[in-house]
């Protein structure tokens, strides 16, 4: 059932021509009125029983029915309306940076073969679910680097992603601040809205503080994928978590299916939704063409024989 509280109209303007629609009837109705040249010079009493008047068949007549279909073009034409639908400004301008973590500790094989790997078979399966989307890809250890900017190729990402190493990384350590500092300027010199997807098996206190404090200046959600074994009770598990609430973010931890992508994809989707309104990223949708198949209805009435509409 859809709620028409917020019912309203797009082109309110259009509404004006009721009034003249009206008087448009008005004057084809006089006109066709038979009586109206006799009423001068016959008495009233008189008039009805000597005019013979053609009368027209059926219960519908043509006057009333060009009314409605006056009424239902106006109204047709001022753009109701009463929910938002994507403007398909947003769906362009919406984007996705992965922040991954290529760390040794990545290389642990609680996640099979390994956590690195499997991150990345994750990316692989989140930018098929977002096919045709922007997104860029960052790589981190001791300090951070832009592995791909924001680009719609996913295969390119997939490349890049694939060839990460930790030996490849020219810092060694964990700076998963520095990571999310460079994705949001890369989003911020793009003037994108959008999210971040920080996959890693962990988030030391000190870089969980200072994200705290990035994170209060900064308009783009935050979504951790921890990449780290299935026990839930493990000390990862519950650093994670905590990262997770210290810095007001989603998270999601690696399953062996597709549960993790569904809803990591899920809330990235919700994330950029959320940043779409606040920027007015959506607009009210035009119901106005739900009218016309009732206009095409209407006018099939001419069809039918002896249906003449005279104004003159």
């Amino acid at each position: 059932m859809p709620d028409l509280s917020s019912f309203h109209f797009l082109r309110p303007g259009w509404l004006w021509l009721l009034p003249v629609a009206a008087m448009v009837i008005w004057l084809i109705a006089r006109r066709g009125d038979a009586q109206r040249g006799w009423r001068k010079i016959i008495a009233p009493l008189l008039l009805n029983a000597l005019l013979v008047e053609r009368k027209q068949s059926g219960r519908l007549q043509p006057v009333p029915v060009l009314a409605v279909i006056l009424v239902v073009g106006i109204v047709a034409l001022a753009g109701p309306a009463w929910q938002h639908e994507p403007s398909p400004l947003t769906e362009d301008k919406a984007a996705l940076v992965i922040v991954l973590k290529v760390a040794p500790s990545m290389l642990t094989s609680d996640l099979q073969p390994t956590r690195l790997e499997r991150a990345v078979q994750k990316i692989r399966d989140v930018l098929a679910r977002r096919a045709g989307t922007r997104t860029a890809l960052i790589a981190y250890a001791g300090s951070a680097h832009l592995v791909m900017p924001l680009t719609r190729d996913a295969e390119v990402i997939n490349t890049f992603a694939r060839e990460l190493r930790p030996e490849l990384m020219p810092r060694k350590g964990d700076d998963p601040a520095a990571a999310v500092a460079l994705a949001r300027r890369q989003l911020d010199e793009a003037s994108q809205s959008g999210s971040i997807l920080l996959i890693t098996d962990g988030v030391a206190v000190a870089e969980a503080n200072q994200m705290v404090a990035q994170a209060k200046s900064s308009r783009f959600p935050l979504v951790l994928l921890g990449a780290v074994g299935l026990d839930s009770q493990s000390p990862e598990h519950r650093k994670l978590t905590q990262a997770a609430e210290a810095l007001g973010a989603s998270l999601e931890f690696v399953t062996p299916d597709d549960r993790d992508v569904t809803a990591v994809t899920a809330r990235v989707e919700r994330s950029l939704s959320s940043v779409a309104d606040t920027e007015g990223g959506t607009r009210w949708r035009d119901e106005g063409f739900w009218l016309v198949p009732v206009l095409c209805g209407l006018a099939l009435f001419w069809f039918r024989p002896g249906w003449v509409v005279r104004c003159a």
